[in-house]
């Protein structure tokens, strides 16, 4: 059919991460019903990847659209400087508890990756404002915080950075910490933190960055070091709030405390566009003066979008039902069982979980994100009724919480059967 919804869409659109010569053609998603999505056909596929993390609570819930078209009858969209709204305001009213420390002002902006260039802002504005100004900002190696300048900025230097490199600023890139090198890492701090604005990090799990896991006692003594040269925290839990490690946020299972906290993706249960940085009553005082050039001059037309803090709101109803935690924990088990399965396989390199993550590499070529091996899984994987994308030769699983138990395991039953095929077959171009 030349006049194929695929057809059309090779004709017209330029697909995010997408190598257009001699890509998978993009498949044309009509519906989506809980944690499957239905193609053109009536195919379906489990959306094994939470449509890039975001999904939540499933497809098309019929909560969150049932409050989508109430609110849309009734105001859509205005300006947030001079107004306010409702939706805003009772979403940063009933979100601040739920965060993981002593968060009181809420900033919104688009995305995740907006979000980060907010949190930046903040850092470095805070230290200015007082004319006290840090010229660093601290980072993980293997980071990943958005597309953005700044997000780009502060995460590792890749493929998805080269090109702009001569363009970026840089920060200082530090290890992750592990036993072996946590003494050197607080020794830095202390030697370098006057210098440093603030330390973005990805708490427990470095996301596009390859799913990369690190211990929490381990971050918290690094954070200590960091809060005692006065280095502000800022967390990115961009893709971990929303109950992705097991709890709804990560920041649970530290004993330190961000000053700034960044969250999107889940926030309105992947329904839409919608990002936040909460900050705590001392940053947001450093930013109060007669001088209006201590202002943050920083905003987005669709700041605060009403419609985005209704889909959030609606999310938050459905995570204080039970049902939400019972399914993390389902899923949180069932990855954990599936790992004695992985570590049978030589083939499976590094299997790890955490919460709803589970996460291993294909032990062929280069681990990077070019890795031959992802898109031979993709199509694999779609022939099943599947849709995985793995980051290179780094293979995950993170489904939606409403995924059954039937399609758990046709989900792992096809990943023994990836490691099966490639331990007789590499995929090496």
């Amino acid at each position: 059919m030349m006049n194929s919804l695929t057809d059309r869409d090779r004709r017209v659109i330029w697909h995010p991460y997408t190598q257009h010569k001699g890509y998978l053609p993009p498949i044309p998603v009509v519906k989506g019903k809980d944690s499957l999505l239905f193609d053109d056909q009536g195919k379906s596929y489990i959306d094994a990847v939470s449509s890039w993390w975001v999904t939540i609570h499933g497809h098309a819930n019929p909560y969150i659209a049932e409050k989508l078209y109430r609110q849309a009858l009734q105001l859509e969209q205005v300006i947030f400087t001079g107004f306010t709204h409702e939706p805003a305001v009772t979403l940063a009213e009933r979100l601040l508890p739920l965060l993981p420390g002593p968060f009181s002002r809420v900033f919104f902006s688009d995305n995740g990756s907006t979000a980060v260039e907010v949190a930046i802002k903040m850092a470095i504005q805070f230290w200015s404002n007082q004319d006290r100004p840090r010229r660093k900002v601290l980072a993980f190696r293997h980071s990943y915080h958005g597309d953005t300048f700044g997000a780009m900025s502060v995460s590792e230097r890749s493929v998805f950075t080269d090109p702009f490199r001569d363009y970026l600023f840089e920060p200082v890139f530090i290890d992750t910490p592990t036993r072996g090198n946590i003494g050197g890492l607080r020794r830095f701090l202390l030697d370098n933190g006057r210098d440093i604005a603030g330390f973005i990090y990805e708490p427990l799990l470095q996301g596009a960055g390859g799913m990369r896991m690190y211990e929490a006692g381990l971050l918290d003594e690094l954070l200590d070091a960091a809060s005692e040269q006065g280095v502000l925290c800022i967390a990115d839990e961009v893709m971990t709030g929303f109950g992705r490690t097991g709890r709804l946020f990560a920041g649970e299972y530290l004993r330190h405390k961000a000053d700034i906290i960044c969250l999107s993706k889940g926030l309105t249960g992947g329904t839409m566009a919608l990002g936040v940085t909460a900050t705590t009553e001392r940053l947001f005082e450093a930013f109060l003066s007669d001088d209006k050039r201590k202002t943050l001059f920083h905003g987005h037309s669709f700041t605060a979008n009403p419609l985005a803090c209704t889909a959030a709101l609606a999310s938050l109803d459905l995570v204080e039902r039970p049902e939400f935690l019972a399914n993390i924990r389902r899923i949180t088990e069932r990855h954990q069982a599936f790992l004695g399965t992985l570590h049978s396989y030589p083939i499976a390199g590094n299997p790890r979980a955490l919460g709803t993550v589970l996460a291993f590499e294909i032990i062929t070529g280069r681990d990077e994100y070019i890795n031959a091996i992802a898109p031979a899984i993709t199509r694999d994987a779609l022939a099943q009724g599947i849709y995985l994308r793995p980051l290179g030769n780094t293979v995950y699983f993170m489904p939606p919480y409403c995924t059954t138990e039937k399609e758990m395991d046709q989900v792992y039953d096809f990943l023994v059967h990836c490691l099966i095929k490639y331990s007789a077959r590499p995929v090496t171009s």
